[in-house]
């Protein structure tokens, strides 16, 4: 299935359906009164989101979207049915906005949420609603309410706890075939990942995260070099990035520390807030490294580097040095999580601890 995480489509919820004018006619009872009933309301749509999909492909191919209208009403006393309404499915993490105004109006966050995106419009009143003591012969009636209509931009981005960050062929999608359970396409030359792959790591009984792989960076991408930028927006919302650095380039006029350079300065010019995200640096492709040399390259390209945070040294294709960095990335994943759980102004000693 193709990936696409941007959409537009039009959306309209039903009219409410128009009131009746109406009076009952009955033998022997020559003024039996007003009977008509109110219309009944527009079909109301919504958003669904499902994690069974992950893409938004088929609003691609499928832009209109309108929900069925109300009944109109009826005589004696019969109110007219409200219309179908339409539930439109999207991946978690979902952003849906204004596509005129550019306003983020909601967000699908967690599976199975429904959200309202656009009201239908109330039915209208039956002339029974107008009888009073002095208009006992009411010929008023109101039509339907207009349903909502929305242009909306519809924008994908994955939820994931870690995103893997490099030049193509650092080794991103061996790593997360190593680690998880994606299967991404590996092949030794570059741009082999042409959209994001999710993967799910298994740290222990019910312990486990989501790693999400990008197509590789470029210098330049932030003005729309490569591929890469189109999906830096799935980084946003990780908690942790892994710098993938090719310690053995295939071209050895290939600067590693230099290219590592030039990608942190893409994320800066992208988002300064991605740039911020806790980074480790993570250096691949060790067993191509002769194991003498592999002490002085490393300290050498941290030492340019100018990094001062964690470091792993690991080779995806052998999976050496893997473990250690998995649970590393549990241990700062699930701090986070707890430290998220308990208020700020609430001093850690006083929260209980969860029962047994």
């Amino acid at each position: 299935m193709k990936f696409v995480d941007e959409a537009y489509i039009d959306i309209a919820a039903g009219d409410g359906g128009n009131g009746c004018v109406s009076f009952r006619h009955e033998k022997y009872k020559e003024f039996g009164g007003p009977n008509g009933g109110d219309g009944g309301r527009g079909g109301h749509v919504y958003a669904l989101a499902d994690v069974n999909l992950n893409t938004l492909v088929d609003f691609r191919f499928s832009r209109r979207h309108e929900a069925k209208r109300g009944q109109h009403g009826m005589g004696s006393d019969m109110f007219g049915a409200a219309g179908d309404d339409i539930v439109l499915k999207m991946p978690v993490g979902t952003i849906i906005t204004d596509a005129e105004t550019g306003e983020v109006l909601y967000e699908l966050l967690t599976p199975g949420e429904q959200i309202m995106i656009a009201k239908g419009g109330d039915g209208g009143f039956g002339n029974m609603r107008f009888k009073s003591a002095i208009n006992r012969a009411p010929r008023q009636k109101t039509p339907g309410w207009p349903g909502e209509k929305k242009n909306l931009k519809l924008e994908l981005k994955v939820l994931a706890d870690v995103g893997l960050l490099g030049m193509p062929n650092a080794g991103k999608s061996t790593l997360i075939s190593a680690i998880s359970n994606a299967r991404p396409k590996i092949a030794d030359y570059p741009f082999t990942t042409l959209h994001p792959n999710l993967g799910v790591v298994r740290v222990g009984p019910e312990q486990s995260f989501v790693v999400a792989d990008v197509p590789g960076l470029i210098e330049g991408a932030s003005e729309g070099a490569g591929l890469g930028h189109q999906f830096l927006r799935h980084l946003q919302r990780t908690r942790l990035l892994l710098h993938l650095v090719d310690l053995a380039p295939f071209d050895d006029a290939v600067d590693p520390v230099a290219q590592a350079k030039a990608i942190v300065g893409e994320l800066k010019k992208y988002d300064e807030a991605l740039f911020r995200k806790p980074r480790w640096l993570v250096l691949n492709k060790l067993d191509m490294v002769p194991a003498e040399e592999r002490e002085a390259r490393v300290k050498d390209v941290v030492r340019r580097l100018r990094y001062k945070g964690p470091v792993f040294e690991i080779s995806a294709l052998t999976r050496e040095g893997c473990e250690p960095l998995v649970k590393a990335v549990f241990q700062h994943i699930h701090a986070e999580h707890l430290s998220e759980q308990v208020p700020v102004d609430v001093d850690p000693r006083f929260v209980s601890a969860p029962s047994e």
